[in-house]
C-alpha cells in the first residue's frame, strides 16, 4: 500500500481581467508591494503616464492577500451583476 504525497509544486496565482490571465509573482511580499504601489500611484492619475486605472488594479492584486479587500471585491462583483441583471430585465 502506498500513500500518495500531495503535489509540492507551488501554486501560481493569476488574475483574470477581461478574459486575459496575468500571473502574479510567487513571493507574497512582492505581490503586496505591487498591489500597494499600483494603488498609491493610481491616486496620481491626473499626471501623465499614471492613470486612475491603477487603483482598482492594485486593489485587485491586494484582494488575493487580504480578506478585507477580497470581501470588498466580492461585494462589488455581486453589486455589478445585480445591476446588469436589472438592466437586462428592463430591456425585455
Amino acid at each position: 500500500m502506498t500513500v500518495s504525497q500531495p503535489d509540492k509544486t507551488p501554486q501560481h496565482r493569476s488574475i483574470r481581467i477581461f478574459g486575459r490571465s496575468v500571473r502574479l509573482p510567487q513571493s507574497r511580499a512582492l505581490r503586496v508591494l505591487i498591489g500597494v504601489a499600483l494603488t498609491v500611484l493610481g491616486l496620481f492619475g491626473f499626471l501623465p503616464v499614471l492613470g486612475f486605472w491603477m487603483t482598482p488594479l492594485g486593489l485587485l492584486v491586494l484582494s488575493y492577500e487580504f480578506h478585507l479587500v477580497r470581501r470588498l471585491r466580492r461585494r462589488t462583483v455581486v453589486w455589478w451583476e445585480k445591476r446588469q441583471r436589472k438592466k437586462r430585465a428592463g430591456k425585455s
